[in-house]
């Protein structure tokens, strides 16, 4: 299994992470990472109403801002998020990200 080029966790840049999130496509893969951990990018591109190759381009923009880590095996591509990292970089912006979206962050309980 090999690598994608992506950032070192000390690359990564807010502004770009702010923009790959910033696209409701972008942020729907986030979510079903969160919920899901790694999964193939064909399932995690399930339904998303948009091309391969659109889909392809959302991929590479969320690996290239250093939100997902993404690795090939074979012709599979594995996705998952960095949320080790980007707590190190930007502590809490995630889990707030994702908690805007309607999902509860790991360890706390839900409100009803």
């Amino acid at each position: 299994m090999r690598l994608l080029p992506h950032p070192a966790t000390e690359d990564i840049q807010l502004t770009e992470v702010l923009r790959a999130l910033s696209d409701p496509v972008r942020m729907e893969i986030v979510v079903r990472l969160a919920l899901r951990g790694e999964m193939t990018c064909g399932v995690a591109g399930d339904d998303l109403g948009v091309h391969k190759s659109t889909a392809s381009h959302h991929y590479r923009t969320l690996r290239e801002s250093g939100v997902v880590l993404t690795k090939q095996e074979g012709r599979l591509k594995y996705m998952s998020l960095r949320r080790d990292d980007l707590e190190s970089r930007f502590p809490g912006l995630l889990d707030s990200v994702l908690s805007a979206a309607g999902i509860p962050s790991p360890g706390v309980p839900t409100q009803r």
